[in-house]
């Protein structure tokens, strides 16, 4: 007996893997682990949202709901969603999901033949390369570059698309870069688009976590003639806290809806209805903590942009978005020749800080360390104080 290639060739989430490491490191040791692997806010769900949530609980909200979603929590995320993206949205076309994985996997299924081709962003979240791959698919990687700002131009996606392109993958605010796509970019990347035949998946998990004026979010589905060919998904986990409900949400074009509705109804059948009701009041109630988060995810970034470009052979750019660091630390790999991962694992063995190894990502990766800053500002100072000491007496460049 064997198992299939799709599933030996697909990759777990690097995240929780270290996540798993460190806490094993925790155990051995006794010492505490400066914990900056896992995009996780570490605030408590908002209690508004908590107390929805009890009370579908006590009126006995417990039974399956239909596939797609509950009625009023469609009928929500289409309100949200049309206010925030400038544009009609169904509730019909709302797809709701047990997290944003299972529709990235839902809309590799849905469009993706064996060897057909998916662009994906590089660096990127790994969990599209893995989908596509499971589906059946190809991954090609579309580079972004720290010396543009991460920004996915229109002449390199256009060298990318063949006619085996059938999907197409972006994603603003961005994991792991904190990079934020131009509306400007994103209308030249529609016009390109509308010449294939391909569809696009936007992943806007982040798309209320954006630190400036200048930088607002903009969606490619806003492009005119776009939110036809444009699957975007967004969903409760980051603004809201909410990693643990598992809730996601997209709008889905009604020629794709009910194939896609067929993915989440066979294989979680449908999400419960009181996380749904706690969707609701997430979107639509009066929750202060979410800004709260916000000014606290805008600080933070501050701190470690500040601290970490003070650490000889690191260097970064401010992140404009979600609430991650992308640190290049290529003078020090160049010198000591080592991978990102071997530093990675440097710095949670010695300096008892975990954080991901840039070429989880993709190659374009390889050169960097990816740190969440969705921790306390204690454990920031802590964690590049740590790392800080440790490459000056011992990796010094």
């Amino acid at each position: 007996m064997q198992i299939s290639n799709r599933t030996k060739h697909a990759k777990a989430e690097g995240a929780f893997e270290v996540l798993a490491r460190a806490q094993q490191i925790e155990r051995e040791t006794g010492v505490k682990v400066v914990h900056m692997e896992i995009g996780e806010p570490d605030f408590p769900t908002p209690k508004g949202i908590v107390e929805a949530c009890k009370k579908s609980l006590d009126d006995g909200l417990t039974h399956y709901t239909p596939a797609g979603g509950i009625p009023e929590f469609r009928e929500a995320v289409a309100r949200h969603l049309s206010k925030t993206r400038n544009i009609t949205i169904d509730p019909e076309n709302v797809l709701i999901a047990a997290g944003g994985k299972l529709l990235i996997y839902a809309t590799c299924v849905t469009f993706l033949e064996p060897g057909d081709e998916c662009i994906v962003p590089d660096p990127g979240y790994p969990p599209y390369q893995s989908a596509v791959s499971l589906a059946g698919g190809i991954p090609i990687p579309l580079p972004l570059t720290e010396e543009n700002g991460y920004q996915v131009t229109a002449e390199e996606l256009e060298k990318r698309i063949t006619p085996k392109t059938k999907l197409i993958i972006i994603n603003t605010p961005q994991n792991p870069t904190g990079g934020v796509l131009s509306k400007t970019e994103l209308e030249k990347m529609a016009e390109v688009v509308k010449r294939s035949n391909a569809v696009v998946f936007s992943d806007e998990i982040y798309s209320d976590l954006i630190y400036s004026e200048e930088d607002k979010h903009f969606s490619i589905a806003s492009v005119p003639g776009m939110l036809d060919r444009t699957v975007l998904m967004d969903g409760m986990s980051k603004t809201f806290s909410m990693t643990g409900w598992r809730l996601g949400y997209a709008a889905v074009p009604h020629q794709f809806y009910g194939s896609m509705k067929k993915i989440v109804n066979n294989t979680v059948s449908c999400c419960p209805a009181f996380t749904q009701m706690a969707g609701i009041e997430a979107l639509e109630g009066n929750n202060p903590e979410v800004h709260m988060m916000w000014e606290h995810f805008k600080e933070r970034r501050d701190i470690i942009y500040t601290l970490v470009n003070e650490i000889p052979g690191m260097s970064m750019i401010k992140p404009k978005g979600a609430f991650y660091a992308f640190v290049n630390v290529k003078p020090i790999l160049d010198k000591y020749h080592l991978t990102s991962a071997d530093l990675a694992e440097i710095f949670l063995q010695k300096a008892f800080v975990a954080c991901l190894s840039g070429s989880i990502f993709g190659k374009q990766g390889d050169s960097y360390i990816r740190f969440s800053y969705a921790t306390s500002k204690e454990d920031i100072q802590r964690g590049m104080a740590h790392i800080k000491k440790l490459i000056e007496t011992e990796y010094p460049v």
